[in-house]
């Protein structure tokens, strides 16, 4: 049994459990993490060092790292659909998923952690306003690639979509003005049709 934990107001666990939901895969879920704990005890850091979350065990074969917990569960069980069946198609996903961990999500740091986990009193505004201002940039790099495309990297969702589209719902839920980006928008239309997308990533921002 593939056993899964993780606090759900992670985005990293939200992308490892909208892969489990898309793939219908039968697990178990365990709290952990932020005010759930566990993350820091001896049993939890030998299997993961780094003591963070998302963690999985898949009948024994230990993994961390939300992004290759993605790419391992759509390789085992959702090749030709979650996972790109040809070379190109995987390169695409793996761009797209590396550019969500590599390019956006700092730059979504401020204007998350700032405008939701800080206090206002606390707040850096300057820093946050930064921030918006650098995802407003590549929110535009986003919606130009998305132009004529249904999903980020194929004809269907496929991993390339569940990294990118759970950091997309963080920008159009925090309470910020954001430019038109209308290919992002009908994309992310469709994501939220979708009922693993709905249980997983739309959940408050907390």
């Amino acid at each position: 049994m593939l056993k899964v934990w993780g606090r759900p107001n992670s985005i990293n666990v939200q992308k490892a459990m909208w892969a489990i939901g898309e793939l219908e895969l039968p697990h178990e879920h365990a709290m952990a993490g932020g005010q759930y704990g566990l993350n820091d005890q001896a049993w939890y850091l030998k299997m993961n060092p780094n003591g963070r979350v998302p963690l999985i065990d898949d009948d024994g074969f230990v993994l961390y790292e939300s992004n290759a917990i993605v790419r391992y569960l759509a390789a085992r069980h959702g090749a030709g659909t979650l996972l790109p069946d040809d070379v190109q198609g995987r390169g695409l996903a793996d761009q797209w998923m590396d550019w969500q961990q590599t390019t956006l999500s700092p730059a979504m740091f401020q204007p998350f952690w700032g405008l939701v986990r800080t206090k206002p009193e606390d707040r850096d505004m300057a820093a946050i306003e930064k921030g918006i201002q650098d995802c407003a940039r590549l929110f535009g790099q986003l919606d130009a690639w998305l132009a004529g495309r249904t999903y980020m990297a194929a004809g269907r969702l496929t991993t390339a979509d569940l990294p990118v589209g759970a950091a997309t719902y963080r920008w159009f839920t925090l309470p910020i003005e954001r430019p038109e980006v209308p290919n992002v928008a009908a994309w992310y239309a469709r994501l939220k049709q979708r009922p693993a997308y709905r249980k997983h990533v739309m959940l408050p921002l907390t």
